[in-house]
């Protein structure tokens, strides 16, 4: 049985975000996986039922070709579903990393606070997480970034080529930090 072509595929399940490259494993810190595992079971428990009631009272309200709530409730089905698919798939991916580990390191690895200048003088803090919580307008990167793969298992004062599309950057790391382990907050 073939599907239409507007129907929703498994390779559409991105939903515009990054894919994870070949054989890479899909890096999470606690945090991340924690917030990603919440929207899922929000998802499953709340979200989905809610809107499957309103499909089953519109349907039960007859003609369907022309019921707002039943066409515009299936089609939210739809994108639900297609977020459980792909929240279980990255989920199931997960390599849940706490970068509490490293505290105390001036090593970059996964989930570091990085403080960099460029040669122009520009200062730059930037945080390495996974691909599915970095927020750029955040200072977060993703750890398959550029800038990312320039700094991990750099240390405090080495200087740095990072490619770019405008050309090669030089680029000094200053600071290196991570969050405290549990129970050592300060």
């Amino acid at each position: 049985m073939s599907k239409a072509p507007n129907q929703d595929t498994d390779d559409d399940d991105d939903l515009g975000l990054p894919a994870l490259p070949k054989g890479a494993r899909n890096y999470m810190t606690p945090a991340g996986y924690a917030r990603l595992r919440a929207e899922l079971f929000g998802l499953i428990d709340d979200e989905r039922p809610k809107v499957v009631e309103i499909v089953h009272w519109a349907a039960s309200n007859g003609d369907r070709s022309e019921n707002g709530d039943y066409i515009y409730g299936k089609k939210r089905l739809r994108e639900i579903d297609r977020r459980i698919r792909f929240l279980t798939k990255r989920l199931e991916l997960a390599e849940v990393v706490d970068p509490a580990v490293h505290h105390g390191s001036d090593q970059v690895f996964f989930g570091a606070t990085v403080t960099y200048v460029e040669a122009s003088g520009t200062e730059r803090t930037v945080t390495i997480l996974g691909i599915d919580e970095a927020d750029s307008l955040q200072g977060q990167v993703s750890w398959v970034s550029p800038i990312a793969r320039t700094l991990v298992k750099s240390r405090e004062g080495d200087e740095l080529r990072l490619v770019t599309p405008a050309g090669v950057l030089e680029i000094e790391v200053l600071q290196v930090s991570y969050p405290a382990p549990p129970g050592e907050q300060a």
